[in-house]
């Protein structure tokens, strides 16, 4: 009798934490995007309609195989740019009344190669905590692709020559047929 009434209250009290958790989703697991450009990652959480922006705490950090490097840290309603790791210094940028949506949207701009890996959120509030995870990787602007972009192609180059080579043909006739009548004139003279 007394497992049966343990269960009962282990159940109850379970089931109280269960509906009292926060969840923590975030909407993109991978995230692809070429150096120099920027991205935004997102998660969205479920806070309760009377929940302070003040009592949000969140702690999204880089975690690659080297280390963990915070990219954005949250508390009691503020941001906290000196926790910041100096690889995203000035880089990271959150619009504050969207967390009141339970919505966490940061723009990472002139991403690097090395700001490639995974990217660990957690997200605290009076309801409970919870984490989810998303991974981006930065690849390297292709030089090769660039230099093709900004030269011009000899395709182009050879078209331009000949529009040069027929626009002075057809001047040079042009002067010639003015002329022809003058030159008669002279030579019947």
């Amino acid at each position: 009798m007394m497992k049966m009434i343990f269960r009962i209250l282990l159940l109850i009290s379970f089931i109280s934490c269960v509906s009292g958790s926060l969840v923590v989703n975030v909407t993109q697991t991978h995230y692809q995007a070429e150096q120099n450009h920027s991205i935004t990652l997102e998660w969205t959480f479920t806070p309760k309609p009377d929940t302070s922006i003040t009592s949000v705490y969140i702690i999204c950090q880089l975690v690659t195989d080297l280390r963990a490097s915070v990219l954005f840290h949250h508390h009691e309603g503020v941001e906290v740019s000196e926790s910041q790791d100096q690889q995203f210094s000035g880089r990271v940028h959150f619009d504050r009344d969207e967390l009141r949506e339970g919505r966490l949207r940061l723009q990472v701009s002139r991403l690097r190669t090395d700001d490639s890996g995974r990217y660990d959120c957690t997200i605290r509030t009076p309801d409970g905590w919870n984490m989810d995870v998303c991974r981006l990787n930065v690849t390297a602007v292709d030089q090769h692709r660039a230099q093709m972009t900004v030269s011009p192609e000899p395709e182009n180059v050879r078209r331009t020559g000949l529009y040069a080579a027929l626009m002075l043909t057809a001047a040079l006739l042009f002067v010639c047929v003015l002329l022809l009548p003058f030159f008669r004139f002279v030579l019947k003279k």
